[in-house]
């Protein structure tokens, strides 16, 4: 009985990558319409992965995290300090490797992911000095 109750709201891992990877994919494509060019998905640095590296047209260099979520308050609410500091840490250990990037200054952004809506881009969402 008790495995029953622990696996029936644990979500499949391998669903979840999927649900995770659709979301990045249609966040890039809102991106794209907007005109961003990608320049990584998934960018994995020693001190954390980023979920999508783009360059706004004529503008910084934005880190995103994309959040899939059932609705728009557990998007917003998904992002904590600690890993929005994480994040941070990773664009600058990203942006020290690439010093052409980096004059064009940086932005981190968030894009929620709800299901039956448009993907939703929140320019700005955060310093790094916060």
């Amino acid at each position: 009985m008790a495995e029953r109750k622990a696996g029936r709201g644990a979500p499949d891992k391998r669903q979840a990558e999927r649900h995770g990877r659709r979301s990045e994919t249609f966040a890039a494509l809102l991106l794209q319409m907007k005109l961003y060019r990608i320049l990584g998905r998934r960018v994995r640095t020693p001190l954390g992965e980023i979920d999508l590296i783009a360059r706004a047209p004529f503008g910084p260099v934005c880190f995103v995290e994309v959040k899939a979520r059932g609705d728009e308050m557990q998007a917003s609410d998904a992002i904590a300090s600690r890993q929005q500091a994480r994040i941070a840490r990773a664009a600058a250990h990203y942006l020290a490797s690439r010093p052409g990037l980096a004059s064009k200054g940086a932005r981190f952004d968030v894009i929620s992911v709800i299901p039956g809506r448009l993907p939703r881009h929140i320019v700005d969402a955060w310093r790094a000095d916060d």
